[in-house]
């Protein structure tokens, strides 16, 4: 059994608030060994004492960090108990571990022991509530507003109720008088209930071919994406070039002038800018091959 320093056990220590209240502010508490190994029924006693210290304490100072990591430590179980509602969710137990974790801290500071309420029952709702805030925040693949999200598990579950009612599944019109909605509010909470979970665009198809996938019926050939990627490839390429050279890409490739308007404008013969193209366009080649 984890013990007081200096102490007697757990079990048979006197009120922590009569020790605060006999000493001067100064006096640190009792340091617990251990606070995770305390036994569920010791634990309990300890938070109720601990959270009436922390109460009388400074906010930011030592002792006051060490009792709420305390109470923390001790109530960790109150975190894997409400984390287990939610095992077979797709998120790292970590992860919901850790948001449980900040509901507990919220719980620790928000309690009053002057109500009469026990600790377990007042913090196991704020613990859940923090993860299901998680999970509201998070398990959307696109997001979408938090009325939006609150619309459609409201939606979901009036859609059950008037099925099983209605023995088929209720128009938007019946969904927006079950719940007192605009019907144009029910349709727009229908379609942002298709930014909650993404199809991956390889999952088989009904089509006639073995091998259809979902991606093959959608997907739509950009022809200009190509010429998008090679510009944006070729910038850092011609920029890098002489200036002189940048003029002849732009009068022939901008302006889209002819070898002898360019011959013109620069004072050089045809074959002499064809020769200058030539070995541009091999450079330029050769810089988006080699990148």
């Amino acid at each position: 059994m984890a013990v007081l320093q200096g102490t007697a056990p757990a079990h048979e220590l006197t009120d922590l608030t009569d020790l605060g209240a006999a000493a001067p502010a100064a006096v640190p508490a009792a340091r617990i060994e251990a606070p995770g190994a305390v036994a569920p029924a010791d634990a309990k006693e300890l938070s109720r004492d601990l959270l009436v210290r922390l109460g009388s304490l400074e906010e930011g100072s030592s002792e006051y960090s060490y009792v709420r990591g305390t109470l923390v430590e001790l109530n960790a179980t109150l975190v894997r108990f409400a984390a287990r509602r939610f095992a077979s969710r797709s998120e790292p137990m970590e992860d919901i571990l850790q948001v449980g974790t900040i509901g507990l801290i919220k719980a620790i500071d928000r309690f009053d022991p002057a109500r009469e309420v026990e600790f377990t029952t007042f913090a196991l709702p704020t613990i859940i509530g923090e993860m299901k805030r998680f999970f509201r925040d998070t398990s959307w693949m696109v997001h979408v507003p938090r009325g939006m999200q609150e619309l459609r598990l409201a939606l979901a579950r009036a859609s059950d109720e008037l099925e099983q009612l209605l023995d088929r599944r209720p128009t938007p019109a019946e969904l927006a008088a079950h719940l007192g909605l605009e019907e144009r509010e029910v349709i727009e909470g229908m379609k942002a209930s298709n930014a909650y979970a993404a199809q991956s665009l390889d999952i088989p198809t009904d089509g006639e071919e073995p091998a259809a996938v979902l991606g093959a019926r959608h997907a739509v050939e950009e022809k200009g994406f190509e010429a998008v990627l090679h510009l944006e490839t070729l910038k850092p390429l011609v920029a890098a070039l002489p200036e002189r050279d940048r003029a002849v890409l732009s009068m022939r490739f901008g302006a889209e002038m002819t070898q002898s308007q360019i011959g013109e404008q620069l004072g050089v013969s045809q074959m002499q800018v064809s020769r200058i193209l030539t070995r541009i366009l091999k450079h330029l080649r050769t810089g988006l091959l080699a990148d």
